[in-house]
């Protein structure tokens, strides 16, 4: 199976918490998984990879997580030429209606248009948001994760999206 750098950023440590159960489920798939913590992470060390997963949450009012926001400059200028990747990201649709999960959309878009090939989105059905960067054409760029309000789904969804994706990497 596919070796795969994950790359997350977490200040209350739920996306760190959804990283290592991601992490978990596609070890079980096969999958070699090297986990990095962003904040001590030169963002150039993505390009060894393939295959990719980036978590961010999104924090304030649709911001990226500081430790993203720290390295979105150079993030935003790799050329992801030849590799895949995965999103997930973690936000309140209920509190932050009007920007719920913008960080994944805040990322994704740069990766995309600097040649990436982007898999795993996810499904709107059993959201209640009004806006948000991290949707387009009625689907997340990825999967979204609300401890906030639906904290009982957390397992089930990162279940679902690993079964989904976990094939999709080279």
């Amino acid at each position: 199976m596919a070796k795969i750098g994950m790359f997350w950023g977490s200040t209350t440590d739920m996306t760190k918490e959804a990283s290592e159960l991601i992490h978990e489920g596609l070890e079980a798939a096969g999958h070699e998984i090297d986990s990095y913590d962003i904040r001590n992470t030169d963002p150039s060390k993505m390009l060894e990879y393939d295959n990719l997963l980036i978590g961010c949450p999104t924090w304030n009012v649709g911001e990226l997580q500081d430790d993203w926001e720290d390295i979105f400059g150079e993030y935003e200028k790799l050329d992801f030429s030849g590799k895949t990747a995965a999103f997930f990201g973690i936000g309140d649709q209920i509190g932050y209606s009007f920007n719920f999960l913008d960080a994944v959309g805040m990322l994704a878009k740069p990766y995309m248009d600097n040649g990436g090939k982007l898999v795993g989105k996810w499904p709107t059905e059993g959201y209640e948001f009004d806006e948000s960067l991290g949707c387009v054409d009625g689907e997340f760029l990825g999967l979204a994760i609300d401890y906030d309000n639906q904290d009982e789904l957390t397992e089930e969804r990162i279940e679902a999206w690993v079964e989904q994706i976990k094939d999709l990497f080279e």
